[in-house]
C-alpha cells in the first residue's frame, strides 16, 4: 500500500501555489551531481547552474492551482501509483533540450527501469486529467535539469563537452516516493517545499 503525508495548510485554500510532482534524489546522488557541476562549469559555458539540492526528477508540472486543489492532487497521486513498486534508477551521461543549435536546458538523463518510470508517469498523467489537468503531449523522458542557457553557448565547446560526460553516471538509487512539491520563486533562485509524500511499496 501506498502511504501519503499531506504538508498543506489549512488557510491555503484561496492562495494560488505552484506545484509539481516529483521523485526526490538520494543525499548520495545529490553529491555527485555536485561534483559533476564542477566538473561543468570548467567548460565555461553561460548557464544558469541549478543548486544540487534542488535537483530532482520530475514526473508532472501542474503549474499554479488554487490551494484548495492541493488536497485532490495528493489524493488523486495516492491513488495513481496503487500497486506500484520502488524503481532502480541511475543518472547518466548529458544532453540538451531541444537541440545543440539553440539549446535552452542542459540535462542529465535516467537509466534503468525507465520502462517502470514510464508507467509510473502514465498512471499520475491519466489521473490527474480526470481533475482537468492537460495530458502531457510530448512523450516522457526521465531527465534531471542541470541548468538553464543564457544566450547561445559555443557549440563546439557544448559538443566536446557531451562527449567527454557521455559516459558518466551516479550509483544507482531506488525511487521508492513520489512528492508533490510547491515551488517559491525567489529572486535568488526558486525554494521548493514537500506538500505530500506517497510511498511506492507493492
Amino acid at each position: 500500500m501506498s502511504e501519503t503525508t499531506p504538508l498543506v495548510g489549512k488557510n491555503s485554500g484561496h492562495a494560488k501555489i505552484r506545484i509539481f510532482i516529483a521523485v526526490k534524489l538520494p543525499d548520495h546522488v545529490v553529491s555527485r551531481l555536485s561534483e559533476f557541476l564542477r566538473e561543468l562549469k570548467k567548460y565555461g559555458l553561460t548557464v544558469r547552474w541549478s543548486r544540487p539540492e534542488n535537483i530532482h526528477l520530475t514526473l508532472k508540472f501542474l503549474g499554479d492551482i488554487q490551494g484548495s486543489g492541493v488536497g485532490p492532487v495528493c489524493q488523486a497521486i495516492d491513488n495513481a501509483v496503487k500497486g506500484s513498486g520502488p524503481i532502480k534508477l541511475c543518472a547518466k551521461g548529458v544532453g540538451v533540450f531541444p537541440g545543440i543549435k539553440r539549446p535552452r536546458v542542459l540535462w542529465t538523463g535516467i537509466s534503468g527501469q525507465t520502462d517502470l518510470l514510464e508507467k509510473l508517469h502514465g498512471a499520475i498523467d491519466c489521473i490527474l486529467n480526470t481533475l482537468g489537468f492537460a495530458k502531457d503531449e510530448r512523450r516522457f523522458t526521465g531527465h534531471l535539469t542541470l541548468g538553464r542557457f543564457k544566450g547561445h553557448p559555443d557549440p563546439h565547446a557544448l559538443i566536446d563537452m557531451m562527449k567527454a560526460y557521455a559516459d558518466m553516471a551516479t550509483d544507482e538509487f531506488l525511487a521508492d516516493a513520489v512528492h508533490v512539491y510547491k515551488s517559491d520563486l525567489k529572486p535568488s533562485g526558486p525554494i521548493y517545499s514537500i506538500l505530500s509524500s506517497i510511498q511506492l511499496s507493492q
